[in-house]
């Protein structure tokens, strides 16, 4: 029995200091700790992002740029959305999320080239973009077909913003259409050529050469830069394979 008592003791002691610490943990410690580590978040929605970050630092939370989104609300760099939200109660260095505004969303402009109007404006308003000035002007093109855009198809421009074209209105009579330079070209090349500008391969005058792969076009008439009607005939002078002849010989076909 003697040898317990000391034993007894020092478990008596030790459950004397437990409850005296227990005590000031809850009398002291947890009240102390409880007023002075909780904070209200200040409200930043719609402030710069610079100046969120500075205000939240101040009073000693951690601040973190989480996501970009765009939004027509909000200019671009101020703040859309925070969470905890402002007026939320937290404790101190609590980290704050921020999600700021990339600004209004943006799109690639669309390829309107070879369009014709009602099919341009489809294409932009598929991607939220308007259809913006239209200029008519006189091309080899097709009457009504688009031949150019304000924008290159790719650039990127704010949803809402307009793109203009120029669309043609064809050839006027007493203008005529500009002869495509044809010399150097194979007559397929040339053929597609003068079908593209609303023209057509006249007389096909065959020469022979030594120097040029066979169907090369060497000479045209009309001259290129000269201005005929659409659909008249521009003469062409083409090699043919070379062999013996006399070289003033042409041969029409």
């Amino acid at each position: 029995m003697l040898r317990d008592k000391p034993l007894l003791k020092k478990i008596l002691i030790i459950l004397a200091a437990i409850i005296v610490l227990i005590i000031i943990t809850d009398k002291l410690l947890l009240p102390w700790y409880v007023t002075s580590a909780e904070t209200e978040v200040p409200p930043v929605v719609g402030l710069r992002t610079e100046q969120a970050l500075e205000i939240l630092n101040d009073s000693e939370l951690d601040p973190v740029v989480s996501d970009t989104t765009f939004d027509q609300k909000y200019p671009e760099g101020t703040v859309v959305l925070q969470n905890p939200g402002g007026g939320d109660i937290v404790k101190q260095g609590r980290r704050i999320y921020l999600y700021v505004s990339g600004g209004e969303p943006v799109v690639n402009v669309p390829s309107l080239k070879g369009k014709s109007l009602r099919d341009a404006k489809f294409a932009l308003e598929r991607v939220g973009l308007k259809l913006g000035f239209t200029e008519e002007v006189p091309s080899n093109n097709p009457r009504g077909m688009i031949f150019d855009q304000q924008f290159a198809e790719g650039t990127r421009l704010k949803k809402g913003e307009s793109v203009g074209i120029s669309i043609s209105t064809g050839i006027e009579a007493e203008e005529g259409i500009v002869v495509p330079d044809l010399i150097g070209k194979s007559l397929t090349e040339a053929q597609t050529t003068l079908s593209d500008s609303l023209l057509r391969v006249g007389k096909i005058n065959y020469q022979r050469s030594f120097s040029l792969l066979p169907n090369t076009v060497l000479d045209q008439y009309p001259s290129s830069g000269s201005r005929i009607k659409q659909g008249e005939a521009v003469d062409l002078f083409v090699t043919k394979s070379a062999e013996p002849f006399d070289e003033n010989e042409i041969i029409e076909e």
